[in-house]
């Protein structure tokens, strides 16, 4: 049967809007063929706490056993930005345990869930005239790879994809992805067909099968241009 991915997440996962936009829409609209599908459910604002508490995570969950019939149903977990901002109020430990949940959930409905780390956001560090981007969600990534590691689910680390190719590429080619140009967060439609384009050739790495069946498939010269560190305009 063919994958159904459905995606959970914050803003970085979410469809492009006027004050977020992520990855999920570039994954879903360019790297999926031969009968693949899903569906977005990333919510700007989201964490792990109030996207269980307003009712996007039963939405997922629902998605995942109205599809299974026909499709292999996979859920993306992507979470941190909100999570780790004072005002969630949301430990470490509680965002672990939320995950983990979250895997055990889609477990049980009959999905292989994928955690992946959260998105890097473009904010480069330049004390040393060598512009790093600055690993400003070094903990969240931590936790998710132990929410992975506590469940055995999957996980792709997204955080390390998009800051070698954001270090890559530099400050100047990274800001043409802005959502809008003082937005380092979000993503414009030509980053997310980019960093779409990432996820899929990080899952690509996990489930072989699903390249192989033709089900998930990455342009050639963006992959070969995120391995080199090139930049890549869609």
């Amino acid at each position: 049967m063919p994958p159904y991915f459905v995606l959970a997440g914050d803003s970085t996962t979410a469809t492009q809007s006027s004050n977020g936009g992520g990855w999920g829409d570039g994954f879903l609209n360019t790297t999926l063929f031969n009968g693949a599908s899903g569906h977005n459910y990333g919510h700007n604002g989201a964490t792990t706490v109030s996207f269980r508490a307003g009712g996007d995570w039963d939405n997922v969950l629902a998605r995942v056993r109205n599809v299974s019939h026909e499709y292999q149903p996979f859920v993306t977990i992507q979470f941190g930005h909100n999570d780790q901002k004072a005002a969630a109020n949301i430990s470490l430990s509680e965002y672990t345990e939320n995950l983990q949940r979250f895997v055990t959930e889609a477990v049980h409905a009959g999905a292989t869930p994928i955690l992946v780390t959260p998105l890097s956001r473009r904010n480069y560090d330049n004390s040393t005239g060598q512009p790093v981007i600055k690993q400003d969600l070094a903990n969240q990534t931590a936790a998710t790879i132990t929410a992975a590691h506590n469940t055995g689910a999957s996980f792709i680390n997204l955080n390390k994809a998009s800051t070698d190719y954001l270090n890559a590429i530099g400050p100047t080619d990274a800001y043409t992805y802005n959502l809008v140009s003082t937005d380092y967060t979000h993503l414009n439609v030509e980053g997310s067909i980019v960093f779409g384009g990432i996820v899929a050739e990080l899952i690509q790495r996990d489930f072989p099968e699903l390249e192989g069946h033709g089900f998930v498939r990455v342009d050639k010269t963006l992959r070969k241009d995120v391995e080199q560190g090139i930049y890549y305009w869609p």
